[in-house]
């Protein structure tokens, strides 16, 4: 039988939990008090950021006057600063605002973005600041994350935690840390132990979950190396393409795409304007380089321009993710999807009723001949009717006659359909990728 325990032992033992209890809750205390004083005391350590201080902005866009968003930026090059692309939609004018002084002082342009990294490297040309240095490579998981925020009664806060992994997140290669970032910090340079920048921080809802992310130095240092020698006007960013660069768009003779397996020249079609001057905006931002031709069916075609190919992994699912934008269907009668024909791929229907179509994926037709028993076929499933003309080409030429009316086509090929043949005969998968990578190294305009 067990023993009951004495009233003295028992009020003894009490004491002694309740005291061991507060004494715990007390050290715990201490304990969070001299992290946090540790973080924002102007140690050796915080001492050593505080050459940072002056070439950290806060940044502000602007609409003509209207304010339209407030993040952080950094000076990566004596006048140049970068900051998240994002922040920019829309705006026609910027301003920084260095940590050190409360004077704002005007961005002139930018000299490059990276749209699919969301990323815009600006130009200022009224001050002058050191550089943040820029780590080189990729850091290791679990390595030291510091950022810091503006200095507060002569303190500077340092803000500290780890690098978790460095992984593929929403199509793109970004670390992520378990640092927290308010949404007027995002942009912040993210620095590791030896003082050098990963990159740039925020935060986002992946997967139903809000994650903290840096997107990578070494994208910055690709920006800085495209740089144009003179600034652009930020109105230039938007979707919307002015009168005057439209007009400038017109005269383009053509373009020509390089691949893996030999290059492409293609003209755009001017009854296409925002699609011509959309493709021609990517272009000249370098969106293309470097993405896979990540879809290739026989007997239709070859389809590349999506962002979440750049950095694909063999096993990685991709061609769902665009510049972040789509664009209302432009569907001209006189276009057919004949052989060497260029359009622009959409959702589906369903979701997609007014059948927008990606804002930056493209598709080339190489297609079948058709006989005029498909074709019938084809008319009766779809209501669509083809034109004499049209049924010539099918069945001679060849095309891609089930998707007319449907589909925007904006362009042709020129000359190249022979790379366009090599590619669309290639082995893929069940999802219509090549088992070998083939890329678009990059797109150049023909003046």
């Amino acid at each position: 039988m067990k023993q009951p325990i004495p009233i003295f032992v028992a009020i003894f033992l009490s004491f002694l939990l309740v005291s061991c209890s507060a004494s715990s809750e007390k050290e715990q205390k201490a304990e969070a008090e001299s992290s946090e004083k540790k973080a924002q005391a102007p140690d050796e350590s915080s001492q050593s950021f505080v050459n940072f201080i002056p070439s950290i902005v806060k940044i502000e866009s602007f609409d003509q006057g209207r304010f339209l968003e407030s993040e952080t930026a950094f000076f990566v090059g004596e006048q140049e600063i970068v900051c998240r692309l994002s922040m920019l939609d829309n705006a026609t004018a910027a301003r920084v605002t260095p940590y050190d002084e409360e004077k704002a002082y005007a961005i002139s342009g930018y000299l490059a973005v990276d749209r699919i990294n969301n990323l815009a490297l600006l130009k200022v040309e009224e001050i002058q600041r050191e550089p943040i240095p820029l780590y080189p490579g990729i850091v290791p998981n679990t390595a030291k994350s510091i950022y810091l925020t503006k200095p507060q009664s002569n303190t500077l806060p340092l803000h500290t935690g780890k690098v978790l992994d460095f992984s593929t997140v929403s199509g793109v290669k970004l670390y992520r840390v378990d640092n927290q970032f308010r949404s007027t910090l995002y942009g912040t340079p993210v620095f590791v132990s030896n003082h050098q920048c990963i990159g740039l921080g925020f935060a986002e809802v992946v997967s139903y979950e809000n994650q903290n992310m840096v997107i990578p130095s070494t994208y910055i240092v690709d920006l800085l190396a495209k740089k144009s020698d003179q600034p652009q006007k930020l109105e230039n960013l938007r979707t919307t393409t002015s009168q005057a660069v439209s007009e400038a768009n017109r005269k383009i003779k053509g373009l020509s795409i390089e691949t893996d397996l030999g290059s492409i020249q293609i003209r755009l079609f001017d009854e296409t304007p925002q699609y011509r001057d959309n493709f021609i905006r990517l272009v000249r931002e370098n969106y293309y380089d470097s993405l896979l031709v990540h879809r290739v069916i026989k007997g239709f075609g070859i389809q590349s321009g999506a962002a979440d190919t750049r950095y694909a992994g063999p096993e990685d699912v991709v061609g769902w993710k665009g510049p972040g934008y789509t664009l209302p269907a432009h569907i001209v009668p006189k276009f057919f999807h004949k052989r060497g024909m260029i359009g622009s791929p959409r959702k589906p229907d369903r979701g997609n009723s007014k059948r927008r179509s990606d804002g930056s994926q493209f598709y080339i037709v190489t297609g079948r001949v058709y006989s005029d028993r498909e074709l019938d076929e084809i008319e009766e499933e779809t209501g669509h009717q083809f034109t004499a003309v049209q049924r010539r080409e099918y069945k001679i030429t060849g095309g891609a006659p089930h998707i007319d009316g449907t589909y925007t086509i904006f362009g042709e090929v020129v000359s190249g359909m022979d790379v366009a043949d090599r590619i669309v005969k290639v082995e893929t998968d069940s999802d219509f990728r090549p088992l070998k990578d083939i890329r678009v190294k990059k797109i150049t305009i023909l003046e």
